[in-house]
């Protein structure tokens, strides 16, 4: 019998079907839905753009009562992601307080899409990074885009794309996701614009007015 996780995860996997995000690729690795892989691309109008990160993602029985564990396999220079172990660092993924049911796969991968080009540089776990960023953005550019052609990459236990196509959906202080939300929502570079959900705030969340009804809006559709 299948557990209450799964038929959730099932959920989260027909929303990335009917979405098909541009730049997110989800697959799961395991029958019981618990381990998954992915790949996140930039978004559009970034140098971002055209580079794109594997993920490996861990949920657990309790899902969605408590977030999955993720991290980068194909770890990006970047402010917010810690160079050793590739977690991002986001308060909803690292503070189960900070969680909320209503947040879904589709979700994280909006979120950590947006982080690439939205770093945040208030309390870096890559100090280096955002240094870099700080002083000189050319510079910065440059080194991410080097880092990646000779990548640091946790290569244990890396999953593996499904042979089925079918199976495949194109698509340290933790910082709180409603410093992407502010950015983004003002931009439009992708489809998941369109589509975003669930703002996150840390502590607590906070209204947001004729933006947050938008999605409230949508989500009201699904």
């Amino acid at each position: 019998m299948h557990s209450r996780a799964y038929f959730l995860l099932e959920r989260d996997f027909q929303e990335l079907k009917e979405n098909n995000f541009k730049g997110i690729t989800a697959f799961p690795v395991s029958e019981d839905l618990m381990e998954w892989g992915a790949d996140i691309e930039g978004l559009q109008n970034t140098f971002w753009h055209g580079l794109f990160f594997q993920l490996k993602i861990n949920f657990i029985s309790q899902y969605n009562f408590v977030p999955p564990v993720v991290k980068f396999l194909t770890i990006p220079f970047h402010p917010n992601v810690d160079q050793n172990t590739g977690r991002a660092c986001i308060d909803i993924l690292d503070d189960p307080d900070k969680w909320n049911t209503s947040y879904t796969l589709s979700s994280i991968l909006l979120t950590l899409q947006v982080m690439l080009s939205n770093p945040v540089l208030e309390n870096p776990v890559n100090l280096e990074a955002a240094q870099m960023l700080i002083k000189d953005e050319s510079l910065y550019k440059q080194e991410v885009l080097r880092l990646f052609n000779q990548p640091t990459q946790l290569r244990n236990n890396s999953p593996e794309f499904p042979k089925d196509q079918d199976k495949l959906i194109r698509s340290t202080k933790a910082i709180s996701f409603n410093d992407y939300y502010k950015t983004w929502s003002g931009i439009a570079t992708s489809k998941a614009t369109e589509y975003y959900r669930s703002p996150c705030k840390s502590p607590g969340l906070k209204s947001h007015s004729k933006s947050e009804r938008k999605i409230d809006n949508w989500r009201n559709k699904i």
